[in-house]
């Protein structure tokens, strides 16, 4: 049995810059591309502080995933590639704040550098879930 894969191009987020989609959804099942800080009017962040970067990555991923038809709180798995582990305590206490009672399981890579010398991208695996689900 072959599960029909659903990529999606939310409007809110600039459009992707390569070969691939913000999103693919198969069933309930919803993986992000890594996110840099880009705006949705494709202007960059990269030489912007390391937290606008994390702040606009952050909400770049969130708009993947609503776009999918999950929020924050159905996030499972985030992955975050940060140039230089001073940066992890910043990245840390930006997570907390967006991320608010959602705590999914979570990866911190330490990297030496990201495409377009960004300091920070983030990628997230969610699960869709029903209206009720959500209010229960």
């Amino acid at each position: 049995m072959n599960a029909k894969v659903e990529t999606l191009v939310p409007e809110t987020l600039a459009p992707a810059g390569g070969h691939y989609s913000h999103a693919a959804r198969s069933g309930k099942l919803i993986f992000t591309a890594g996110q840099l800080g880009i705006r949705a009017d494709g202007s960059h962040t990269c030489d912007d502080e390391f937290e606008v970067q994390v702040r606009q990555a952050l909400a770049n991923v969130l708009a993947a995933v609503e776009a999918a038809g999950a929020g924050v709180s159905d996030i499972l798995k985030v992955t975050a590639y940060i140039v230089g582990v001073e940066n992890w305590p910043r990245f840390n206490a930006i997570y907390a704040e967006v991320m608010g009672a959602a705590r999914p399981a979570r990866t911190v890579v330490p990297v030496p550098e990201l495409h377009y010398g960004y300091l920070v991208e983030i990628d997230a695996i969610a699960i869709a879930s029903s209206a009720e689900e959500r209010t229960a």
